[in-house]
């Protein structure tokens, strides 16, 4: 079993209510824009991390961390890009490789949006955390946990900040 904290689009900011919000996560997943290599710092000082590159991170961030992520976690294979649009709806640059090899989670930020669906077309769960930073047009801060046991994504939290 593995607990996981997910966010995305930090844009150099991390919320403080996020760390505590993580605090029994056994692994932080972020899904770019972290704005500085700093962010990611910090974030893997506290748990095992894994991240992606955004559109708006330097060349600090893009020398360490990929633009695609796919790897296991436990029984589930994850697919972790920052640009990747949605069910029905999907970025041109990962439609492809969408229809030839399926994930069973597919995690995507840049919209600043939260969505959590099921994408019935692939038989994947899609999971956009939102945005976890102060900057852009989203009024809330928000990020994800769940937990990925065997097969199974469950135990699905959803933290929700005003931002001010």
């Amino acid at each position: 079993m593995k607990r996981i904290g997910l966010l995305s689009d930090t844009h150099n900011y991390l919320f403080p209510g996020i760390i505590n919000f993580f605090k029994d996560c056994d692994e932080i997943w972020h899904a770019g824009d972290m704005g500085t290599i700093g962010i990611a710092e910090e974030l893997s000082k506290l748990k095992i991390f894994r991240g992606v590159y955004g559109n708006i991170d330097g060349q600090d961030v893009r020398k360490v961390y990929p633009k695609d992520l796919k790897f296991m976690c436990e029984n589930v294979k994850v697919w972790i890009t920052h640009i990747g649009g949605y069910p029905g709806k999907y970025a041109p640059e990962v439609k492809n490789s969408l229809f030839s090899n399926p994930p069973n989670l597919f995690i995507c930020g840049h919209s600043h949006i939260l969505k959590v669906i099921y994408d019935k077309k692939f038989n994947f769960l899609h999971i956009n955390p939102g945005a976890a930073g102060k900057y852009g047009l989203h009024a809330i801060i928000t990020a994800v946990r769940f937990v990925i046991e065997g097969t199974e994504i469950k135990k699905l939290e959803i933290l929700e900040i005003e931002r001010k």
